[in-house]
């Protein structure tokens, strides 16, 4: 099991260079990797009622990451595709990825469905056609991370042939991870053709529920089934604060880990630098 850290590029302490400091921190305290959210108008609860939160581009405080860090990997949990432009946003992850020393996770989706990056700037809200463009938009990274003449001719995007370089330093490319609902059938679909899967699910009442290690076992037996390329798939999980009780955490994701998931993320939310400094320090819960 590997441990991630992620924080908000928004609020009191999201600006690039603090978040470069929690970063170099988080690698000196032992985590595995440090991750970002990505939102152009950043809201969570937290927010929900202030008319308007200080958010930075993720893209350019994981640069600044990078610069602060030697070990630690660094991606986004994660990125809606479907509100970038799929060869920008190549063309800004294999740059990030030369930056690291080839330590970049790209975690993409389709976003949040009361995103305001998408809902107050005219975007696409349609979850369908958001899927769509989510899935046209990982054949091009695909594609142009290759390093091979690619063309593309889709729904919603057309590219003449191009060959994009440099190549990754990472081969045959940046590792991708793929949010989505479990159980529904397409999103698992769609991550296990890729690296990873950064599965969610949630209540009827529309609240975010944990995985259970019944969940991590069957979404393993149905990536087998579909996967068809080879090499490593990460299941990631987690993705909220640490419980008070750490013993009770530490249970969870001993289970999960035995279950069969490979990553798992605690959100340090938006606060003080001194207060987030202290969720950093107290490092990861290891399991063995």
């Amino acid at each position: 099991m590997f441990y991630g850290i992620e924080f908000p590029p928004a609020g009191e302490c999201g600006d690039p260079k603090a978040l470069a400091e929690f970063a170099r921190l988080a690698e000196e305290v032992g985590w595995d990797g440090a991750f970002l959210e990505d939102y152009a108008f950043y809201h969570n609860d937290t927010y929900r009622s202030v008319p308007g939160v200080p958010t930075y581009d993720p893209w350019v405080a994981l640069a600044a990451m990078a610069t602060q860090t030697k070990r630690v990997r660094l991606g986004t949990a994660i990125t809606p595709l479907p509100r970038r432009r799929p060869w920008k946003l190549a063309r800004e992850a294999v740059s990030l990825d030369y930056l690291s020393g080839g330590r970049l996770i790209l975690g993409v989706g389709s976003g949040d469905v009361s995103d305001k990056g998408f809902t107050h700037f005219g975007e696409i809200t349609g979850p369908k056609q958001r899927a769509r463009l989510l899935d046209e938009g990982l054949e091009i990274l695909v594609g142009l991370m290759s390093g091979s003449p690619f063309s593309y001719k889709g729904e919603h995007y057309t590219i003449e042939e191009v060959t994009f370089l440099p190549e990754p330093l990472q081969h045959p490319r940046i590792p991708i991870w793929v949010g989505g609902m479990w159980p529904r059938k397409v999103p698992l679909r769609r991550a296990a053709r890729r690296d990873g899967f950064i599965p969610y699910k949630q209540a009827e009442d529309g609240r975010q529920v944990d995985m259970t290690p019944e969940d991590v076992r069957r979404i393993r037996a149905a990536v087998e089934r579909e996967r068809t390329e080879p090499g490593p798939f990460d299941l990631v999980v987690g993705g909220d604060e640490r419980r008070e009780d750490w013993d009770e955490e530490r249970s969870v994701i001993s289970s999960l880990a035995e279950a069969g998931a490979t990553w798992w993320l605690e959100w340090v939310p938006a606060a003080s630098f001194e207060e987030m400094c202290r969720a950093i320090v107290r490092g990861p819960l290891r399991v063995r």
